[in-house]
């Protein structure tokens, strides 16, 4: 069964399944279709998250086990409500106190029943897994590891032991196991397990196995037979050896339940059409209607004073391809040294047993992995068992790094290599995937986790799937981008919020508006001048994040802000923090933002609230009619105001009834009681205004049933005067305003846009003539 919207709840011990429970009657009268779970699975014990999978044959006990999730269930459904699950087929916790498969691996080693479930390089190892969990260096640390029965114990972790080791010496016993121990500094360069992106507390799990695949979803698909579970988000598909294989053999499995993967899609890539999936979780959606809401030559003249207020302290003056090719780069030579080091000894196996792909120089070789995966503009650029994401070959031609032209050639060969141009042995798959999923963790590590808190002219524009460097989106191509969902990808996910955006759509909004007013912001900058910050580029970031707050809150600003500096890496970082660089910044947010200047922040904020509310209002009815399904984050039917996480992962609480409650209520409602309206046979068509505010407006039907009005960039129409003579043609009809109960339009002719939007800056309408 398709949805036809979803409500996202973030489950943990402070909110489990009969929280849930409890909150259904308010979700159902609220107008979704189906609940949309965070992870179910057991995980590590505490965990706020669930993306750390310890077990994948038990339903978490801390969220009150199988037996509340089917109590969930059926609550659910007798409200009207079906659930969906979010499922983690790419990893789990490399945790062998919880992770019975991993422990088990430990133990017995490479001849263990559970070694083929994890992406292990042995030989790398020596033998060994190496476990990245010390404080410090081993000689530091030995004092710290006791022996007790069958378990070596360090701190919080718990090793099993090989057996019959358990009563050597400590050295001895240490140098006898499947495993090495190692201090946490060094999974940075001799990691030898695949690991989510630069996180080693998460390994990677092999379900291109068959027998993986059985035994990682039995549960999931008995959840699904049941009726218990009627749809699946995919967590990180990038990560997977190959995509498309195992959504096939999921979409066999499950009997194609709705199903849509977390893919990020990069400018005007598309999703493979092969892909047996009804489309994407929705970062693509959330681009475009936030770019729609963007003024372009705002956006302009914001870059110009970032620049001028930044620079040097901003990377490479302030242009976003230089600030993720060098962000790449650093990730590429740091973070995942040890992954770049897996691909070159793969490359050098195939170059040695082909004679004429002999003598390229191992140096030759890495250094051309660097430089290609610094280059790939998308997350998975090549075909990959049946996989059809194509870059131009252009990109993969990078030469430049070479100091001797003729190691050139290597560029060439690894090239071929990551396209499978050069055979289908053991060696050359295992490389094909791996060049795949370590290109997607570089992508998702430098640009989401590095170059979004290093480029920040607007930071509305740096969430998942954006372009900070292209931050607005024209009306046209908005409605291009609609038809082409309408007509390709109609049961697609659509979000503003999630449990991973760096900042709620509430907050986005107050920050987009200052696209409209530049001029205003660079005199509240100078206006804060006697509050110096840290750093001008952390000061930048610091203000406009109060300004997206409205309010300013210490407990909350602060922690995101010093997120954000770490992030960054200019001056601090989470691996190397600068103590007395982290100290300064809690001291300028405590007597800055979240301080003295709290009230000039608030002021000026305040100021903003009009132009604020028509673009929260617009994007949540644009995003809930839009083509697609839309899926609200726990709170977003109402103001919500969050930032990155855990700001954003707070239980879910029950919200007050404002205007966008109002909004949410009846654009769900209609979507539920008109499903072929907004379906996968709904169409989509864009209405065009006439008149001097024309380009203000943005309007579409759905179905010929339904039709979505919304002001676009409010504060720019006030200072041209209005809406002045400004008309939008309505399709002949009667018309019901479901924002103003009891008001009419007639169509087949103009209305005027002053009068559509007299008690609003949106409007929903529906045919009551029945055509």
């Amino acid at each position: 069964m398709t949805p036809t919207a979803t409500y996202r709840l973030q489950l943990q011990p402070d909110f489990p399944f009969r929280a849930a429970e409890d909150a259904v009657p308010y979700l159902a009268g609220l107008g979704v279709s189906h609940l949309h779970l965070s992870p179910v699975l057991e995980a590590v014990p505490g965990s706020p998250h669930g993306y750390d999978v310890v077990d994948h044959d038990r339903v978490r006990e801390e969220l009150g086990g199988e037996e509340g999730l089917r109590a969930l269930a059926r609550t659910a459904r007798g409200h009207g409500l079906g659930l969906v699950l979010d499922i983690v087929p790419n990893h789990m916790a490399a945790v062998p106190r919880y992770n019975r498969a991993l422990r088990e691996v430990l133990r017995e080693g490479p001849k263990s029943p559970f070694a083929r479930w994890f992406d292990i390089d042995w030989d790398a190892g020596g033998g060994k897994v190496l476990m990245p969990v010390l404080a410090d260096r081993l000689g530091e640390e030995l004092g710290a590891l006791r022996v007790e029965g069958r378990t070596l114990r360090y701190g919080e972790h718990a090793f099993p032991l090989r057996e019959g080791t358990e009563e050597l010496p400590l050295p001895e016993l240490l140098d006898a196991q499947w495993y090495r121990l190692g201090w946490w500094r060094l999974a940075r360069t001799e990691l030898n397990y695949r690991r989510f992106f630069t996180i080693s507390d998460l390994i990677g799990v092999r379900v291109e196995d068959p027998e993986v695949f059985a035994a990682t979803h039995a549960k999931i698909l008995e959840l699904v037979r049941d009726g218990v579970v009627e749809g699946l988000r995919i967590d990180h598909p990038d990560g997977l050896a190959d995509p498309e294989g195992y959504l096939l053999r999921l979409n066999e499995a499950t009997g194609g339940c709705w199903t849509v993967v977390e893919k990020i899609l990069t400018g005007d890539e598309r999703l493979p059409a092969s892909w047996p999936v009804a489309g994407t979780t929705g970062y693509d959606a959330l681009y475009r209607i936030d770019g729609l809401f963007t003024d372009p030559d705002g956006a302009g003249e914001l870059l110009r004073q970032y620049r001028d207020h930044t620079a040097p302290a901003g990377d490479r003056g302030g242009y976003w391809g230089a600030t993720v090719r060098h962000a790449a780069c650093a990730v590429v030579t740091h973070d995942l040294a040890a992954e770049t080091e897996a691909l070159a000894r793969l490359a050098e196996r195939v170059c040695t047993a082909d004679p004429a792909l002999r003598d390229h120089a191992p140096w030759a070789l890495r250094t051309a992995i660097r430089e290609l995966l610094v280059r790939v503009p998308v997350y998975r650029p090549y075909r990959t068992g049946g996989e059809s994401v194509v870059t131009a070959d252009a990109a993969l031609r990078a030469r430049a790094a070479f100091a001797v032209a003729r190691e050139g050639d290597a560029v060439d060969v690894v090239r071929d290599l990551a396209l499978g141009r050069l055979g289908d042995g053991p060696d050359q798959r295992a490389f094909r995937a791996r060049f795949a999923q370590t290109s997607s963790a570089l992508r998702a590590k430098s640009v989401e986790d590095t170059a979004f808190y290093r480029y920040v002219p607007l930071l509305s524009a740096n969430e998942v799937g954006g372009d900070p460097g292209r931050p607005a989106v024209a009306p046209e191509e908005f409605h291009a981008y609609c038809g082409r969902i309408a007509r390709d990808w109609p049961a697609t996910g659509t979000v503003l919020s999630t449990h991973d955006t760096k900042r709620s759509a509430d907050v986005r909004a107050r920050i987009t508006v200052l696209s409209q007013c530049p001029e205003r912001w660079e005199r509240l900058l100078t206006s804060l001048d006697w509050a110096p910050a840290p750093d001008r580029h952390f000061g930048w970031v610091a203000w406009q994040t109060a300004t997206g707050f409205g309010v300013p809150d210490a407990r909350r600003l602060g922690p995101a802000l010093l997120k954000a500096a770490r992030e960054a890496g200019l001056h601090t970082g989470w691996t190397e923090p600068d103590e007395g660089y982290e100290q300064a910044v809690r001291e300028f947010v405590e007597a800055g933002p979240a301080g003295r200047a709290m009230h000039q922040v608030a002021l000026f904020a305040r100021e903003l609230d009009p132009y604020v509310r028509a673009h929260a209002l617009g994007a949540a009815l644009v995003h809930l009619t839009m083509p697609g399904v839309p899926d609200l984050y726990q709170g977003t039917e109402g103001e919500y105001l969050a930032l990155v996480d855990p700001d954003n992962r707070r239980p879910f609480r029950e919200r007050e009834e404002d205007g966008k409650t109002a909004v949410t209520r009846a654009a769900l409602g209609l979507r539920r009681r008109r499903p072929d309206v907004f379906g996968e046979s709904g169409t989509y068509t864009p209405l065009v205004a006439e008149g001097p505010a024309a380009g203000h407006c943005v309007a579409f039907t759905r179905s010929g049933e339904a039709i979505t009005a919304v002001t676009r960039l409010a504060l720019r129409l006030e200072e041209s005067g209005g809406w002045r003579d400004t008309v939008l043609p309505l399709p002949a009809g009667r018309w019901a305003d479901l924002l103003s109960p009891g008001r009419e339009f007639t169509g087949g002719g103009p209305v005027p846009l002053a009068e559509l939007f007299a008690g609003c800056p949106v409007a929903l309408l529906e045919r009551t003539d029945g055509g």
